[in-house]
Order: structure tokens, then sequence, then C-alpha cells
């Protein structure tokens, strides 16, 4: 069984606003996982694309990516 819509929704949003803030920093998924491990989250190249692929992924996740890219201030609308 799937997500329901509106959470299938939300998470291709956040999916897209993630991919389009890593392409702005111009950060590759290897790099990603670099600072992601530097600030102490095991992660792997393989293990990001997947979760970006799904679209689904924990909001510590989330906020660790915000973190390492810098991203200080978000307002939902931005999502």
């Amino acid at each position: 069984m799937g997500m329901p819509t509106k959470e299938k929704e939300y998470a291709d949003r956040v999916r897209r606003f993630l991919k389009g803030e890593l392409k702005r920093a111009d950060v590759s998924y290897a790099e990603l996982a670099r600072r992601l491990n530097e600030h102490g989250l095991e992660e792997t190249e393989v293990g990001i694309a997947s979760k970006m692929a799904r679209g689904t992924f924990s909001a510590t996740f989330l906020l660790a990516v915000l973190v390492v890219l810098g991203l200080e201030g978000l307002t939902l609308a931005a999502l």
C-alpha cells in the first residue's frame, strides 16, 4: 500500500526543495555524505540517493542537510 495522496504531495515538495538547494549550492550526494559524516551522521552517497528517490526521510536528516548547507532561515512557503 502506498502513501496517502496528501502525504505523497508533501514528500515530493520537500524532496524537490532539497534537490534544488543541493543544486544551488553545487553539492553532490557524495559531498553531502562527507559533510553529514563530519557532523556525526553516518550517511553514504547511495543511501542519500535512495532517500531522495523515495522522497521519504526523517526530520533529523532534513534538519542535518539544512545545517550542512548553511540554510539558517527557512519559511514553509519555500517548500
